[in-house]
């Protein structure tokens, strides 16, 4: 089965996708960076978080952490904005 037809990929496959080890693999899902899914004693992870997991779209977390930043910025440095605009 290719990647491409595949629903799931173990650890062990996310590593070779990733050139880390399956180490990192498991520190990464621990801290919340790769999302997965515990089937018995392993770790599986969805082949649509796949593009998060590589940069290539923005997850909810993420968009929820820039929109948080992008609003205190403009909280803090409104006014020095609009000016830089007028500029």
């Amino acid at each position: 089965m290719s990647k491409a037809e595949k629903e799931f990929f173990s650890t062990s496959e996310m590593a070779k996708i990733l050139g880390i080890s399956r180490v990192a693999v498991f520190k990464r899902i621990k801290s919340g960076d790769i999302k997965a899914r515990k089937v018995g004693r392993n770790f599986v992870i969805q082949k649509e978080d796949l593009g998060e997991i590589l940069g290539t779209t923005l997850g909810d977390k993420k968009r929820r952490l820039i929109e948080v930043a992008v609003r205190k910025t403009i909280r803090d440095y409104g006014q020095t904005l609009k000016l830089l605009g007028e500029e």
